[in-house]
C-alpha cells in the first residue's frame, strides 16, 4: 500500500517552468529556457545550470518574483489528485529544484503537506543571482526522499514519485511506482508508469 507521495513541481505540479516565467520579464526567456531544457533532458548538470539561469535574474525586483509566483498556472488535475492520494492516507510532498516562492505559495492551494526547494537571494529588493536551499543538485531529491523515508518509516515499495525531468532520476531510485509524466526520454526509461496528457487524474488510473 502506498503511503508517500512525492512530486516535482516545475511542468509536474506547475504547468511551465518557475524560472523562464522570470526570464520573460528580463527580456532573456529563450536563452534561459535553452538552459532549462539542456538541464532537464540530462545533457547539463543541474547544480551548474541552476547557477546559471539565476546569475542571468540578477537585478529583477523580488516584488515581480512574488507575483509571479503567486500567479503560476498549475497543471490540470492537481489539487484534484493530491486530495485524492491524501483520503487514500498517503502524505504527498513537492520536491522542486524551483523555488520556494512557488512551491510554498502552492502549498496550500494544492494541499500538499511540504515542499522543499531552493531560495532565491535578495538584497534590497532585487535579486542579487544567487540561489540556495535544499534541491541544488541531480543527486538532491533522491537524497531528501531516502530520509523523509526513514522519518516516516516509509518504505521503498510504499512510495510512489512523479516528475519530467533529468533532476528527478535520483528520486526514482528510491521508489517503486515511479511515474513519468509528459516527461523528457530520460526519464521515460526508468518509469513504470508514464502519462503523457497533461491531466494528473490520470496518475489515479494507473495506482
Amino acid at each position: 500500500m502506498l503511503k508517500l507521495a512525492v512530486f516535482d513541481f516545475d511542468s509536474t505540479l506547475m504547468d511551465g517552468e518557475t524560472i523562464d516565467f522570470f526570464a520573460e520579464e528580463l527580456g532573456i526567456g529563450k536563452e534561459v529556457a535553452f538552459i532549462t531544457e539542456e538541464a532537464m533532458s540530462g545533457r547539463l548538470d543541474f547544480f551548474e545550470s541552476l547557477q546559471s539561469r539565476v546569475a542571468l535574474l540578477k537585478g529583477l525586483d523580488f516584488s515581480v518574483v512574488e507575483k509571479i509566483s503567486q500567479n503560476l498556472p498549475y497543471m490540470k488535475g492537481a489539487k484534484e489528485t493530491i486530495t485524492a492520494l491524501k483520503k487514500m492516507g498517503m502524505s504527498v510532498v513537492c520536491f522542486s529544484g524551483g523555488f520556494r516562492t512557488a512551491t510554498s505559495y502552492a502549498k496550500d492551494i494544492l494541499g500538499y503537506d511540504a515542499d522543499f526547494s531552493n531560495v532565491l537571494h535578495q538584497k534590497d529588493g532585487k535579486l542579487t543571482g544567487l540561489v540556495g536551499g535544499d534541491m541544488m543538485f541531480n543527486f538532491s531529491k533522491g537524497d531528501m526522499l531516502v530520509r523523509l523515508q526513514d522519518i516516516l518509516g516509509v518504505s521503498k515499495a510504499e512510495t510512489l514519485v512523479c516528475g519530467d525531468g533529468a533532476n528527478d532520476l535520483s528520486m526514482f531510485a528510491h521508489a517503486d511506482t515511479r511515474v513519468a509524466f509528459c516527461a523528457r526520454e530520460i526519464l521515460q526509461k526508468e518509469a513504470n508508469i508514464i502519462i503523457n496528457e497533461k491531466d494528473l487524474t490520470k496518475i489515479l488510473e494507473k495506482i
